[in-house]
């Protein structure tokens, strides 16, 4: 045989390549793998700002809850204060004023109200703190840089707002209930029948005689005028306070740092109570208007006519009635409560 045939019967035959495969299904693959990919990183990111939103609340309630059970006998005594007649007032000074509820009232007359306060307070700091969370972060452009101080005003003040918006028939009514049993000369009839009201029948009681859900919220645009730059003026302050003292080392939670946020929190709601008092003054007395009794003082047609009214009878001062009572108030209650909120949010992320 032939060296040409031996190697014609031994060459294989020619080679079969497979069929080109189509780019499209494998492109289809890849588009729907990076559109689950993304729609669960969208997942994962709105669980975390609720899981986040939801940290913000009940740390916020908390503060509001602790800051206010703290100071509880000084806040009813500043609300005594501030809507008793101008002549012949029962409470005159801190200390008078305090062993008079005690004498009269015991312990219980020192936390008569702080109930319905913490009940009031718990969602009005929560709502407070969570809306401005919100807000620095919508104002950032989600934490893209830091906050200027009109910007921080700005948050502050719509935060105010929607926590007074949101809980301003408890705070009626916890003042309602505050002064309800206070020998501040009310008549003895209507005394003794307001003094057995409950936060719930005490309610309704506004509900039925003062007009409604309008009578609930008696007052509240004088309140939300204070309480809008009183909010603030409190996150600006304590933001910037915090600039200067060691607030933020965890290693210090129980020395130095915590000395300082107690510091900054009680020297920012000092500054910020200070300059919105005389609209604090205002919103009680308009939420015992319809009480109609003349140790309250003179009845009022709105914020502007109690201005008026007030000035008039008791000079510029009469409208820092009780501020002394509220001085001793506010430094510690906002200091715990910056503390607590920071102490309890801190802790909910390290647990998550």
């Amino acid at each position: 045989m032939s060296t040409a045939a031996i190697s014609s019967s031994t060459s294989p035959g020619p080679s079969v390549l497979p069929p080109p495969t189509s780019p499209a299904p494998v492109q289809r693959m890849t588009t729907r793998s990076q559109a689950a990919a993304a729609a669960e990183k969208v997942k994962q990111h709105t669980q975390s700002e609720r899981q986040r939103l939801l940290q913000y609340f009940v740390a916020g309630g908390c503060a509001g809850a602790a800051s206010r059970t703290v100071v509880s006998p000084l806040e009813r005594l500043k609300i005594l204060q501030q809507v008793q007649s101008f002549q012949g007032g029962q409470y005159t000074g801190i200390w008078q004023g305090l062993c008079k509820i005690w004498r009269e009232e015991g312990f219980k007359g020192m936390m008569r109200g702080n109930g319905i306060n913490c009940l009031r307070i718990a969602p009005y700091s929560a709502v407070q703190f969570a809306s401005y969370e919100q807000l620095k972060k919508l104002f950032s452009r989600n934490n893209t840089h830091t906050l200027n101080t009109p910007e921080r005003l700005t948050a502050g003040a719509l935060a105010g707002i929607a926590s007074v918006a949101t809980t301003y028939p408890l705070d009626l009514v916890r003042s309602r209930l505050s002064i309800a049993s206070a020998s501040l000369g009310i008549s003895g009839g209507q005394a003794s029948a307001q003094e057995k009201l409950g936060m719930w029948s005490m309610g309704l009681k506004v509900y039925r005689e003062e007009g409604g859900v309008r009578g609930l919220y008696r007052g509240l645009v004088a309140t939300s005028v204070g309480v809008a730059p009183y909010v603030a003026l409190n996150f600006a302050a304590y933001e910037s306070l915090k600039g200067f003292f060691p607030t933020s080392d965890p290693a210090s939670a129980t020395g130095t740092a915590a000395l300082s946020k107690l510091a900054c929190g009680a020297l920012a709601g000092t500054i910020s109570q200070t300059l919105t008092y005389p609209c604090d003054v205002l919103r009680r007395k308009m939420q015992v208007v319809g009480m109609k009794s003349a140790a309250l003082g003179p009845q009022y047609d709105g914020a502007w006519d109690a201005v008026i009214k007030i000035v008039k009878a008791e000079g510029f001062f009469g409208l820092y009635r009780g501020i002394w009572a509220n001085w001793l108030k506010v430094a510690p209650s906002i200091g715990v409560s910056f503390y607590t909120y920071e102490l309890v949010r801190d802790l909910l992320e390290s647990v998550a």
